[in-house]
């Protein structure tokens, strides 16, 4: 018994040591959760091009939509750990547990790299009355389960709760991603809607949607200097979305740090950065471990936040 184990373990490292030195075989699937138009997509296809270049294999954008995100979530957590299969994530992957019963594990996937934070803004349609966080407030509050908030993801829907538990209650409407969310909030489908700065910057500024304040600590995200911020009159409502990449847990440390080396070297690119920074985004890159850390520390966040707002797995 002992010989057959040791014999299984040592076939398992010589198949990781064969998966590191071949990688990458053949084209590799850039799995984004959300549906095309939003901001995980697009800086997907930003990146996509440099790191095919740099990998010598095509890299395939592949949006795979659904469940808040967990559809793409598990098909990268159950893809096999050679590389060949990574997830464009963002928060949806430590905060859906809290939401939904059966979402995957966040141990089911290995950190990467940490591409870059995104400030948030909350949205107001322009045929919604109220212009100020108080006056909203105090709208949901004469108004009860009245007032609408869209969810296009992690972060828009445990903004919808934090505003929830400190108002009253409201209509929780869910949607695929960040580009149907918009157009319902464009079209006055929903009163309200947290997003991040990148994709609402180009529909306040051609008047479509109405920005109220930011969720950073501070005034000063980029598009949205002279906007107040939710915590000067909601003390505590602030928080910062992320983008990052990884790939199912397994993975060779080998290939983790390859695709750790190639997507910070893309993020250094003088036309990437351009057009991320441009668009809101603040990039960070690093190391596997750093990411690995704001995960932990974001997971403990997030609970503690849908924890005092009530909310339970369904």
């Amino acid at each position: 018994m002992k010989k057959r184990s040791t014999l299984a373990v040592a076939a398992a490292v010589f198949a990781c040591a064969a998966h590191a030195q071949s990688f990458p075989s053949h084209p590799i699937r850039w799995v984004v959760p959300f549906a095309p138009g939003g901001p995980t997509d697009i800086n997907s296809r930003i990146l996509a091009p440099k790191l095919s270049e740099r990998l010598g294999q095509p890299v395939l954008v592949e949006n795979r939509v659904g469940a808040a995100g967990n559809i793409g979530t598990e098909a990268v957590a159950k893809a096999v750990p050679d590389g060949h299969t990574v997830l464009y994530a963002v928060p949806s992957v430590i905060t859906n547990p809290f939401f939904f019963r059966g979402s995957p594990d966040p141990k089911e996937l290995a950190p990467i790299i940490q591409v870059a934070n995104v400030p948030m803004v909350l949205l107001a349609s322009t045929k919604f009355g109220p212009k100020s966080v108080a006056d909203i407030v105090a709208a949901i509050k004469a108004n009860p389960g009245t007032v609408s908030c869209g969810s296009s993801g992690a972060l828009p829907t445990v903004g919808c709760e934090l505003l929830r538990s400190r108002s009253a209650d409201m209509i929780m409407v869910l949607y695929k991603g960040n580009g149907p969310a918009l157009n319902a909030l464009m079209s006055g489908e929903i009163n309200l809607l947290f997003d991040v700065v990148n994709t609402a910057g180009p529909q306040v500024r051609s008047g479509r949607v109405r920005a109220v304040a930011t969720l950073s600590p501070r005034r000063g995200a980029a598009g949205f200097e002279r906007l107040p911020t939710m915590a000067e009159t909601l003390p505590g409502f602030e928080f910062v979305t992320w983008h990052g990449v990884m790939a199912p847990a397994g993975t060779p440390r080998e290939i983790i740090e390859r695709w750790n080396r190639e997507i910070g070297a893309a993020l250094a690119l003088p036309d990437v950065r351009a057009r991320l920074v441009d668009t809101g985004f603040e990039i960070v890159g690093g190391g596997p471990e750093v990411f690995a850390e704001r995960l932990a520390r974001d997971q403990r966040l997030f609970g503690d936040i849908l924890s005092k707002a009530g909310v339970k797995p369904q």
